[in-house]
C-alpha cells in the first residue's frame, strides 16, 4: 500500500532498488516539492507536505550541484512531530537531471529539475518563438536523459496561416520533436498534451520570463495556483514564478513550474548537439571527408545543401555557435584539452588554407 501511494509520485523500480540498498532501514523516502534554499518541502507516504533541512554531513559534503533540488528522492529521518523538520540523510540516484551554467558564474552547475520524464519547452507564439533559444534548450534537455516536447502557447495572437508558418519553421529545427500549439488563454489544444499527464509521470515546463508556463501549470491543475501577470502593450509576458515547486495533477501525472530564464548556458553534452541536430549530422554522412567541420571544407554536403537553398545556413551556424561555447567549457575544465584542441583547430586552419591555395573555387 506504501509504495503503491509513492508510485504516484513517480517512485520506480530505479528509486525502490536505490532505497532498498540504503545502510539505514528506519529511514523513509519522500520526494522534493521545492527548494527553498535552507528548507525543503517533501512529500512522503504519511504525508502529503511537509518541511526538511538537511543533515550536517550532507552540508558539508556535497557539492552545490548534488545537494536535492525539486524532483529529487530522497531518504529522511521523520521526528514524527508534523512541526519539526524532517532531515535527509541521503539523495538517491538522479535518472534524469537538466542542467545549466548558473547565471554569472562560469562553469558552476545549476540542477534545474530532477527525475523529470518529459520537458515541455515552452515558447510564445507572439514573440518569443527564437529557433536558436529552442536549439539550446533541446540540446539541454536530451542531454539530460529526458525527452522534450515544444509546447508553442499564446495561439490565440495568431491567425491560422501567420501560425502554419510558424509550426513549419520549428519543426525544421526540432527534428524527431512533437510540437504541440496550444492556448493557455482559451484552453485551445490542451489535449494534445493529454498523453503526458498519465500517472506517475514527471513532466516539467523550462522557457524564457512571460510565455505563460505558470498559466499552463495554472490549466493543468485546473486552479488558479500559480500567479501570472498581464502581458504588456507590445503583447509580451512577465516574469510570475520565483521558484521551482512540484504539483500533483488529478489524471495522477506530474508538473514543476521553473521561473523563467533569461539565459540557459550549457556546460557539458552527452549526446544532446546529435540529437538536436540530428538532421544535419544526417547529411553530414555525404560528407567528402569524414572528419569535415563544415565550415568550408570540398565535398561538404552540408555546405552544399545551404547553397542549393535547402538547408538554412542559420540551422548551421547555430551548431558552430554551441560547439564553440562546450568546447570552451571543457577547455576551462581542463588544462591539457585546451592545448589538444588549439592544436586540433591549427592543423584545420593550416589544411584549410592549403587546400584553398590548390583550389581557387574554394576562395571566398
Amino acid at each position: 500500500m506504501e509504495l503503491s501511494l509513492l508510485d504516484l509520485w513517480g517512485f520506480g523500480p530505479s528509486f525502490a532498488l536505490a532505497y532498498s540498498s540504503l545502510p539505514q532501514p528506519d529511514l523513509a523516502p519522500a520526494r522534493v516539492l521545492s527548494d527553498l534554499g535552507s528548507r525543503l518541502e517533501v512529500v512522503t507516504a504519511a504525508s502529503p507536505a511537509r518541511g526538511a533541512q538537511l543533515s550536517g554531513r550532507l552540508r558539508h559534503t556535497l557539492p552545490s550541484h548534488q545537494l536535492p533540488t525539486v524532483g529529487d528522492w530522497v531518504a529522511i529521518a521523520d521526528p514524527g512531530d508534523p512541526a519539526e523538520p524532517a532531515i535527509v540523510h541521503h539523495v538517491l540516484p538522479r535518472r534524469t537531471q537538466l542542467v545549466r551554467r548558473a547565471a554569472g558564474r562560469r562553469d558552476v552547475e545549476q540542477v534545474v529539475a530532477a527525475n523529470v520524464d518529459t520537458f515541455f519547452v515552452v515558447t510564445s507564439a507572439n514573440r518569443d518563438a527564437n529557433a536558436r533559444r529552442i536549439e539550446r534548450y533541446l540540446t539541454a534537455v536530451w542531454d539530460s536523459g529526458a525527452v522534450p516536447v515544444v509546447v508553442v502557447n499564446k495561439i490565440d495572437l495568431y491567425d491560422a496561416g501567420e501560425l502554419a508558418g510558424e509550426l513549419a519553421a520549428l519543426a525544421q529545427i526540432a527534428p524527431g520533436v512533437a510540437i504541440v500549439p496550444v492556448s493557455a488563454h482559451h484552453g485551445a489544444g490542451l489535449d494534445g498534451l493529454d498523453a503526458y499527464l498519465r500517472p506517475g509521470h514527471t513532466i516539467a515546463l523550462v522557457g524564457s520570463s512571460g510565455v505563460g508556463k505558470s498559466s499552463l501549470v495554472n490549466c493543468l491543475l485546473g486552479r488558479e495556483q500559480q500567479a501570472v501577470q498581464r502581458i504588456d502593450d507590445n503583447d509580451r509576458g512577465r516574469h510570475a514564478t520565483t521558484r521551482r515547486q512540484l504539483f500533483a495533477l488529478s489524471t495522477g501525472g506530474l508538473v514543476i513550474d521553473t521561473p523563467g530564464m533569461r539565459s540557459f548556458g550549457l556546460l557539458d553534452t552527452g549526446g544532446g548537439l546529435d540529437e538536436t541536430f540530428a538532421d544535419l549530422a544526417e547529411l553530414a554522412t555525404a560528407c567528402r571527408f569524414r572528419d569535415c567541420q563544415h565550415r568550408g571544407e570540398p565535398g561538404c554536403a552540408i555546405d552544399a545543401a545551404i547553397d542549393a537553398g535547402e538547408l538554412d545556413p542559420a540551422r548551421r551556424d547555430g551548431l558552430h555557435k554551441l560547439e564553440r561555447e562546450l568546447a570552451a567549457a571543457d577547455r576551462r575544465r581542463d588544462p591539457a584539452l585546451a592545448r589538444e584542441e588549439r592544436a586540433r583547430s591549427k592543423a584545420i586552419n593550416k589544411s584549410l588554407r592549403a587546400r584553398t591555395k590548390v583550389d581557387p573555387k574554394l576562395q571566398r
